[in-house]
């Protein structure tokens, strides 16, 4: 079954000088799939992961993600459907600087009145798969960039969405962190069979994906399939960058 379903999406965003962010887009992710997005800085992927989030309404075309349309709702229910049915991991982590490990993972349960000894039990499970139990009772201020990434994956994933995006997750992080980090999310993505689109420039971070959906120009350029070998599909997602105009500054080096 597809998770999310994209179809003929256009943005535009006005101005003295109209501006084509994305045009005829047409993306298709399976449930459990872990799909990656790449291209050059203002290729449109972020436009894309802001259009599939809800955040940013498309100028045409249609998202459905589980069978809806978030943009046919209204805004208390838009407000459910997203803290529901999707996790969000973002760059600079979005926690809260003041509360624990643990209060920042069961932050989206509060909000959906889950009774204590629920909460307990799924922040036990997770924060013991992420490897960050030992951490629980520290301030965020106390723990590394790689533990507040994995933080901030256990509170996207707390509530079982359909759905987790994350937007350049590794960007703050050093490689060793950065690797951890991937592997966390292919883990879950794995195990709980969690459906995953990642936007990325990292060619490390993207070889732990399924597929890699590249962008140009606010267009679909190139896919990329993993097969069985995480070396090769490394090898092309650097090929098919190199190719398709990616910075060199923006490609990494390194053999994994």
């Amino acid at each position: 079954m597809d998770m999310l379903q994209v179809t003929a999406l256009n943005k535009t965003y006005p101005g003295k000088v109209q501006t084509q962010a994305l045009s005829d887009i047409h993306l298709s992710i399976r449930q459990g799939e872990f799909v990656g997005i790449m291209g050059p800085s203002g290729s449109g992927k972020t436009t894309l992961l802001n259009m599939v989030s809800t955040i940013d309404d498309p100028s045409s075309g249609e998202v459905k993600i589980n069978g809806q349309n978030p943009f046919a709702m209204k805004r208390k229910e838009l407000a459910r459907f997203r803290r529901r049915e999707l996790g969000f991991v973002f760059q600079d982590f979005n926690l809260l600087d003041t509360l624990t490990v643990a209060e920042n993972i069961v932050l989206p349960l509060t909000l959906d009145n889950v009774s204590l000894k629920e909460m307990e039990n799924r922040l036990e499970a997770i924060t013991t798969r992420l490897g960050i139990d030992q951490i629980r009772n520290k301030r965020i201020f106390e723990i590394s960039g790689g533990q507040r990434q994995r933080t901030a994956i256990a509170r996207a994933i707390i509530n079982r969405p359909s759905l987790v995006l994350a937007d350049e997750p590794t960007g703050a992080l050093d490689s060793a962190s950065s690797q951890a980090v991937m592997e966390a999310l292919e883990q879950i993505n794995q195990q709980e069979k969690t459906t995953i689109m990642l936007v990325t420039h990292d060619p490390l971070a993207a070889s732990y994906c399924d597929r890699i959906v590249f962008i140009k120009d606010g267009r679909l350029a190139a896919e990329v399939h993993r097969g069985d070998n995480r070396q090769t599909f490394f090898q092309r997602i650097i090929d098919t960058l190199s190719f398709w105009g990616g910075n060199s500054h923006e490609l990494s080096s390194v053999r994994i």
